[in-house]
């Protein structure tokens, strides 16, 4: 009895100890903010003192802490701060609060509540409240003070607009600090200078250091991967009834001013996030605000901002993503407006060059981080297909054989760990080809002025060297042009080839083997796709690496030295002869004037092995082809399996037919009489029957089922069907490309165009561009009669023109303009045709004597050149 007489004793006491703590650090926290009211005071720890430096909620805790254990000074209350303190206290009794019990009347008090300066963070309904008041009084000072002191603290904003519930006891307990190593009375202190922080908070997560475990755990276990605890249509509408106020509007511009560089500290230095996801509702309340991308944001304030959320972890960048996704295009837009006009706004404003890099500007690299986040969460917003993805290739594409040689000298294979994927694809579990339609066009993301500044070579050598300290815009593909891109794709394909030149220089130094520096091909003019079929198979077996040489191709018996006209003249050859209806590789559609592969082709999977390996070699080498694929190919190229929706443009007819079939309102299995079996038809004529289900014959095709027919039917003509020629065709792609970062750049459009060229036709930037040689020049007669004739030609005819002189309907990436034509002299007037020479994309006109028979001649040419020899 006497041992639990002094327990107890001690228990009071020990209450009593921690009570007066409470009281005396409640006291210290609210000396630092609000100070004791006496404008004379002397105390240095006290904000009324003349030299006082302002603090946050945050490092007032700390302090009042530290004051406590030091027994610091503390001031008595001046008179006319009294009320001031009380109304804290009923405020937190209010609110279950564990550091005082007090009551007092609200009206009592109202007077000195006026000011607002207990208000440290923010809900709908307060914020009315205080505009209420301040619409009575016609003076809104209150509600800029108490707006500049909420959203210039990363506390206060965490905790504002909430749309949780309140917290019960239990949830508050885990408020409290749970280092084990701390006396009682520090850790009753710091649940109190806790709770001092939060007053009526609805939800109680804060971003405080007070404590280690203060990260509101039980919240964040109720919210779902996209999910966050600010109420985001209270946010929007209070920004709606605020924003129109200038005064008020600056306030929000100065506190982010204030708040920014905080924020970026904490994320920084703090790893805030880890300890308390809730501090994400305070990026997602600034970015709704709608003013953001003005003129006055954009000096100073968004570019602090966007250097804050670009410090955020991965997983937060995720969650962003995620819930913005669900957003509209309108709001997805505007976020992405609102980055977009920074950007521009700082390329315009300095000068970049070669010597002062884009990429060393903190504002445009924070913003491309930020833009980052948007552009996924308008790809996961759009109409996504995870599915439907083509198998890898079941043996992996053999290894040079100068593996160990290169070893031994100290050159490591590139790329061992496969071709690079943007983290946060792989943290949201997409990729950009997964998105069939986005919220607003990928074209919207690509900035212009960025791409005009930004030096490609030194880019692309942060990209590879992949150093902390240095960005490359290669790294978010998004924001730049096919040209740009492009350019990235051609370093790195030089580079490659400079590589393999200097391995195979060693390699001969070592082993007195013949240098070979090139991929040399000598082919037969007439036995072109023998010969290359035979060298190039021979080049894939033995050794791979030897296919990311440069090009160097030799027509025997013909003199010529390649330099990119006699391979683009290769090309074109090679292309002509396997697209060839007769040879049965592929078939052609009239209507569409696409190629497909032959299902029943009689050819062995090398041929489609070699056009994989020409395809990969034109992307590789910077040539054009002209070759005519529905986009599928391109998808399947990029892992993507065709479906429904890939027959709108590869097959119309048939697309046409199932999609009447999908709206049929009637009985489609009384009407329709159609079973799970298709008929096909060979080269020959001869129809082929396919069961796409067991016993498909006997399956008929219902309201209920016809889905599913509709999804087989396209699985089998666009993929089943084709499955062992299309393996070999990109299998053949991959040799040369696999370790490009073609996938990670280009989506399957922009790999058409690499490959095809654009067929947006541009004449006037190829006049600007166009060069003149033998006499001509951009003022002779002859050649101004020559652009206003080409001028007044018709599209089709455009394009015949194209053709004959360069080889290709298509203009190159970035347009006509990108195309160096060459027109030259060709002996005085005459009735000969002008000639061309596509392999340089020369042509040959004769100084006519009029227009009209400039016009006459050249339509000649351009109508029947199929069938004329090469020049």
């Amino acid at each position: 009895q006497v041992h639990g007489g002094k327990l107890a004793e001690q228990l009071k006491r020990s209450k009593v100890k921690r009570a007066a703590a409470k009281h005396l650090i409640e006291r210290y926290y609210h000396q630092l903010t609000e100070g004791c009211g006496n404008d004379s005071c002397s105390n240095s720890w006290c904000a009324s003192s003349m030299g006082f430096h302002r603090m946050d909620n945050n490092a007032a805790a700390v302090k009042a802490l530290e004051l406590y254990k030091v027994n610091a000074k503390l001031c008595d209350p001046h008179p006319s701060k009294k009320g001031t303190t009380s109304a804290y206290l009923e405020s937190s009794a209010h609110n279950n609060s564990a550091c005082s019990n007090r009551k007092i009347n609200h009206k009592d008090v109202h007077s000195v509540r006026d000011d607002f300066k207990d208000v440290n963070f923010l809900t709908e309904e307060k914020v009315y409240e205080i505009l209420d008041i301040c619409g009575e009084k016609e003076d809104y000072s209150p509600l800029i003070r108490v707006i500049g002191r909420v959203f210039s603290s990363a506390e206060g904003l965490v905790q504002s607009f909430r749309r949780s519930k309140p917290h019960t006891k239990e949830e508050l307990k885990s408020l409290q600090g749970k280092d084990e190593d701390k006396d009682e009375d520090e850790k009753e202190a710091a649940a109190c200078s806790t709770t001092a922080m939060e007053e009526d908070s609805p939800a109680s997560s804060s971003s405080s250091r007070l404590g280690e475990g203060s990260s509101g755990d039980n919240d964040i276990q109720k919210l779902g991967p996209d999910e966050v605890s600010v109420d985001i249509e209270a946010v929007r509408r209070i920004y709606e009834r605020l924003l129109s106020n200038e005064k008020i509007e600056a306030a929000f511009l100065n506190a982010l001013v204030y708040l920014s560089p905080n924020v970026e500290c904490d994320l920084t230095y703090h790893n805030v996030y880890s300890r308390d996801p809730n501090y994400l509702n305070l990026f997602v309340i600034v970015m709704e605000n709608s003013n953001l991308h003005s003129p006055e944001y954009l000096e100073i304030a968004l570019p602090q901002f966007c250097k804050a959320m670009s410090k955020l972890p991965l997983a937060a960048l995720a969650k962003l993503a995620r819930l913005w996704s669900h957003y509209s295009a309108d709001q997805i837009r505007r976020m992405m407006e609102t980055f977009q006009q920074l950007i521009t706004y700082k390329v315009i404003s300095n000068e970049f060059n070669s010597r002062n890099l884009v990429n060393d500007d903190d504002a445009v690299v924070a913003a491309t981080k930020c833009l980052k986040i948007v552009y996924y969460a308008n790809v996961l917003g759009g109409d996504l297909d995870t599915e439907h993805n083509e198998e890898e290739d079941e043996e992996p594409i053999p290894e040079s054989s100068e593996l160990t040689l290169q070893e031994l000298l100290g050159e490591e294979r590139r790329n061992k760990k496969g071709p690079r994927v943007d983290p946060l694809e792989t943290e949201l579990g997409i990729r950009t080809n997964d998105c069939r339609r986005p919220l607003i066009p990928f074209e919207e993301f690509v900035n212009e002025p960025l791409n005009e500044v930004l030096e490609m070579d030194k880019d692309y050598t942060f990209f590879k060297v992949e150093t902390e300290n240095k960005f490359s815009f290669m790294t978010c593909p998004f924001i730049l042009n096919a040209v740009t891109k492009n350019l990235g794709l051609y370093y790195d394909n030089r580079i490659r080839m400079y590589s393999e030149r200097r391995i195979t220089v060693l390699y001969s130094l070592v082993q007195g083997q013949q240098l070979n520096p090139y991929l040399r091909l000598k082919v037969r003019r007439d036995h072109i796709i023998d010969d290359a079929l035979v060298r190039l198979e021979m080049i894939a077996m033995e050794n791979p690496a030897d296919l990311k040489k440069q090009l160097y191709v030799e027509f025997e018996g013909e003199q010529g030295v390649d330099e990119g006209g006699v391979s683009k003249e290769f090309f074109q050859l090679v292309v002509e002869e396997i697209f060839n209806p007769d040879i049965g590789m592929f078939t052609y559609d009239e209507r569409t004037k696409l190629f497909w592969f032959n299902p029943s082709s009689f050819e062995n999977e090398g041929q489609y092995t070699l056009i994989g390996i020409v395809l990969g070699l034109a992307i590789y080498n910077n040539c054009i082809l002209d070759v005519h694929f529905p986009m599928v190919v391109y998808r399947k190229l990029m892992g993507k399996k065709g479906t429904f929706r890939d027959l709108a443009d590869s097959n119309p007819v048939l697309y046409q037919s199932l999609k009447e079939l999908l709206e049929y309102e009637g009985s489609v299995e009384e009407d329709m009489m159609i079973t799970f079996q298709i008929s096909q038809t060979d080269l020959f004529g001869n129809p082929l029957m396919y069961d796409l289900r067991e016993n498909g014959d006997k399956i008929p095709v219902t309201n209920d089922n016809r889905k599913e027919f509709v999804a087989q039917y396209a699985e089998y003509m666009l993929n089943k069907s084709v499955e062992k020629q299309f393996k070999a065709f990109r299998r053949g792609f991959h040799m040369v490309t696999n370790e490009s970062p073609l996938k990670y750049l280009f989506r399957p459009e922009e790999i058409e165009l690499l490959i095809c060229g654009s067929r947006n036709l541009d004449f006037l930037a190829l006049e600007e561009t166009t060069e003149y040689d033998g006499g001509y020049n951009r003022d002779s007669r002859i050649i101004k009669e020559f652009w206003e004739t080409l001028h007044s030609f018709g599209e089709e005819q455009k394009r015949l023109f194209l053709q004959f002189t360069t080889g290709t309907d298509r203009a190159p990436v970035g347009g006509l303009g990108k195309l160096k034509m060459i027109i030259a002299k060709n002996g005085p007037d005459t009735d000969r045709l002008p000639t061309s020479h596509t392999c340089f994309n020369v042509l040959l006109l004769p100084e006519y004597s009029s227009k009209e028979k400039l016009r006459e001649r050249l339509l000649k040419a351009i109508t029947y050149a199929k069938g004329f020899g090469m020049l």
